[in-house]
């Protein structure tokens, strides 16, 4: 098999254009296929998706047949526009709201031994339909899942991450299974160890968003503060896997017009992608693939971050992607840049704003060496 992580792809989050991922409990094909002519016609190879747990899992001991053959014809669908598929199933978190199973156990949800039954019972049942799709890349093990369950210890979180991820291992072998966390647990100690999600996975995926980080408050969209700081993150990724080759995917990055003017999202996206190139990220995916519909109620953040409208049409941010996909897709990934790395601070998880502060005169300072 070829090394998945020697050329550049790009992609996006897919977020369904009318019913958003309630169409998993009111499915309509036709639907998806529109979308995903609209996507592949953008210059996209993969999508990320979401399956919303308790849909698909009413109960600790039952997966929704019905879902499961949804997330087939979804796969099918896909693979018919010759877009790959990474599969988020615990969710779990997604755009500001909680969507837990009715057994969950928010409180201890790593450590419950009574957990990790109807969790191995959900991923095997998702494994065994998924694994018939060429196009299935693998699971992506929850979203920002250190936003719906925490851990009282790094020790507890990484524990839950090696146990779930050998059984992705073996449920679905050879695919390229990641965790999607955002960007906390590299910043300051949450949940899991910076090293243990640097190190353990094939790939890592890294969510670099310039609002939730604090970049916006550190200068505007145009700065290398905002443009850089994925390549920077990716840098920090290296840093804490002791690998100077780590391959990493720039899993979720976007822009909301509250954060900056409408006509300057294009310049953002494509400054930000090109910095990531150079940086030696592989795969690129925006956040998000379509627009959001208001009567959804979502905070209001999250309506515009579509490349494409609720129509299918290409927005100005769409244009930028798809001319950038042209350029790049396909290339081989860059050798992350020789500079030399500044010292990191030992994180003091007793002291946030400061372990926090730290953390970003460290990336500041990688900022400043990347070109």
């Amino acid at each position: 098999m070829k090394n998945p992580f020697h050329h550049i792809r790009f992609g996006v989050n897919y977020v369904p254009s009318r019913k958003w991922w309630y169409c998993w409990n009111d499915f309509q094909p036709e639907d998806l296929a529109r979308d995903f002519d609209a996507i592949a016609a953008m210059g996209a190879d993969h999508l990320r998706i979401m399956l919303i747990w308790p849909y698909f899992q009413p109960n600790r001991n039952w997966i929704s047949p019905a879902h499961l053959d949804r997330l087939e014809i979804l796969m099918s669908l896909a693979a018919e526009r010759e877009l790959d598929v990474c599969v988020t199933p615990l969710t779990g978190w997604l755009s500001g709201w909680a969507f837990r199973p009715n057994f969950d156990r928010p409180h201890d949800f790593f450590t419950a031994p009574e957990m990790r039954e109807p969790v191995a019972l959900y991923l095997r049942s998702c494994a065994e339909r998924l694994n018939r799709h060429v196009n299935f890349l693998g699971f992506d093990l929850g979203n920002e899942i250190n936003c719906c369950w925490e851990t009282k210890t790094l020790a507890e979180g990484d524990a839950w991450m090696d146990w779930v991820f050998a059984l992705c291992e073996t449920v679905s072998p050879g695919r390229i299974h990641v965790n999607g966390v955002d960007h906390q647990p590299w910043f300051y100690p949450m949940t899991f160890s910076a090293e243990n999600l640097a190190k353990r996975p094939k790939l890592v995926a890294i969510h670099s968003w310039i609002e939730f980080t604090g970049a916006r408050l550190r200068g505007s969209s145009t700065d290398r503060v905002c443009t850089h700081l994925a390549p920077a993150m990716a840098a920090l990724v290296r840093a804490r896997a002791g690998n100077t080759g780590k391959p990493v995917w720039l899993q979720e990055f976007g822009a909301s017009s509250e954060w900056m003017k409408a006509e300057d999202i294009p310049g953002f996206l494509e400054s930000s992608v090109r910095a990531s190139i150079a940086g030696g990220i592989c795969w690129i995916t925006w956040w998000d693939s379509h627009n959001i519909r208001p009567e959804f109620q979502f905070p209001s953040l999250e309506y515009d971050l579509g490349l494409l409208d609720v129509d299918n049409r290409l927005k100005p941010a769409g244009k930028a992607f798809q001319s950038l996909s042209r350029e790049f897709r396909g290339k081989a990934v860059c050798s992350p840049p020789d500079i030399a790395l500044p010292t990191l601070a030992v994180a003091d998880p007793a002291n946030f704003e400061t372990t926090i502060e730290n953390t970003w005169h460290w990336l500041e300072a990688v900022q400043q060496r990347i070109e």
